[in-house]
């Protein structure tokens, strides 16, 4: 089974060089992880793909049609994005698999030539349930474009990504809405996303060049995550990601789980949370131990107007920020706070100008790639906590404003 990796460890010294430990690492046919440092649950890693050597934690902005909207590939290049997110589903829908094949795969067709990853279409379940219908046998769809219904199957998913080469491909799972009251549909899809790994795995004709992550799902039940991540673990894979999040659920549940299944996940494998892109939210779960994130969320909110800033959000279209001189982020390095103001990019913004929007995500993404390495930073010099702990200050600086969810997420990882 080459998609199987083997589990390794390093004895290295620690911060003072006194105390021995082992770092957690593996190697797969077409993946290599390798942990540098831990700060408690928190660690920093090199995870090498065929295409570029990634580190993490980190965040991957997301291309549904295999290019993020408003950049070009250069540009992403520039601020140091590490790996970028394809949609299985819509590149099939157009402009097809196939032809994407026929021009050399995704990296070629989008002139990409860092990380790429592929979800497997089974999150429009959720985004598409109204024109999804889920069997056992895979999801049927109508195209929201032109009306023709689509089979995706474990099988038809996986050669569509071995078509695209993307370097991680990701499993088809059962989806369901982590807010839906139906306990009985979170077991059968719980089950289901098991069987179907094994289809995937079968199904996989690149594993030497494409690694394969499953999904462990199971809502919001603590007993149905332990199963599925028991069920995924026994194929030890390259990596595991942590589905069925970031659809609306509370922060205090959401916590609760990404701290169950970083902690019941091999330390040696790269532990992904799909679909987390707020900032606060990345600190914490990378607390937690988890090592990568993607989200539309900083490159759709730039897009109504919206800059990510250490305190949150910068609103350009407020009137009051029309006479103000200011970059959008004091200190910022990216070529949009070195070059432009708020008040140049208001009234764009206030208009509508596309030119603005594609300041603002430029803007957005930076800002994610430099939030991850400031967290690598922090947990390569043993300073994490510290770090934690001022970026909870800066969103809060009343204590007493403090979300419960917050203070559960520091409390579950020690800090």
């Amino acid at each position: 089974n080459l998609h199987m990796g083997q589990d390794m460890g390093d004895t290295v010294g620690g911060k003072n060089g006194d105390d021995r430990h082992r770092l957690p690492w593996s190697e797969s046919p077409a993946l290599s992880f390798r942990v540098v440092a831990e700060c408690g649950r928190a660690r920093s890693s090199r995870m090498t793909l065929p295409h570029y050597t990634c580190h993490t934690p980190m965040f991957m902005p997301v291309g549904t049609q295999g290019t993020v909207k408003g950049l070009t590939s250069q540009q992403l290049r520039d601020v140091d994005c590490h790996v970028i997110l394809g949609n299985t589903y819509h590149l099939e829908n157009r402009p097809g698999s196939e032809l994407v094949d026929s021009m050399g795969g995704l990296h070629s067709f989008v002139d990409w030539d860092r990380g790429m990853l592929t979800d497997s279409g089974g999150f429009q379940m959720v985004s598409l349930l109204h024109l999804a219908d889920i069997t056992e046998q895979g999801v049927t769809f109508q195209s929201p474009t032109d009306g023709h219904t689509m089979l995706l199957t474990p099988e038809h998913s996986i050669a569509v990504q071995n078509r695209l080469g993307a370097d991680i491909i990701m499993a088809l799972d059962d989806v369901v809405p982590s807010t839906a009251a139906d306990p009985a549909r979170f077991e059968e899809a719980t089950h289901r996303t098991t069987r179907w790994i094994d289809r995937c795995i079968a199904a996989h004709s690149r594993p030497r060049e494409q690694s394969l992550f499953p999904i462990v799902q199971g809502g919001l039940d603590p007993r149905l995550r332990d199963i599925s991540m028991k069920g995924l673990i026994e194929r030890n894979a390259p990596g595991y990601a942590i589905g069925g999040l970031a659809g609306g659920e509370d922060k205090s549940s959401f916590i609760r789980v990404v701290a169950q299944c970083t902690a019941g996940l091999p330390a040696n494998k790269p532990r992904y949370v799909m679909g987390i892109g707020y900032p606060l939210d990345i600190i914490l779960c990378s607390a937690l131990g988890a090592d990568m994130y993607d989200s539309v969320y900083p490159t759709r909110t730039a897009r109504f107007g919206v800059a990510l800033v250490p305190e949150g959000v910068l609103k350009v279209k407020q009137s009051c920020y029309a006479k103000d001189f200011r970059p959008l982020q004091e200190g910022c390095p990216c070529m949009v706070c070195t070059k432009y103001t708020r008040a140049y990019l208001h009234p764009l913004v206030s208009r509508n100008i596309s030119f603005a929007s594609n300041l603002l995500t430029y803007h957005n993404v930076a800002f994610m790639q430099r939030l991850t390495k400031e967290i690598r930073a922090a947990i390569e010099d043993g300073t994490f906590p510290d770090y934690v702990r001022d970026a909870v200050a800066r969103h809060y600086p009343n204590p007493e404003t403090i979300p419960e969810w917050v203070q559960l997420g520091c409390d579950l990882a020690g800090i």
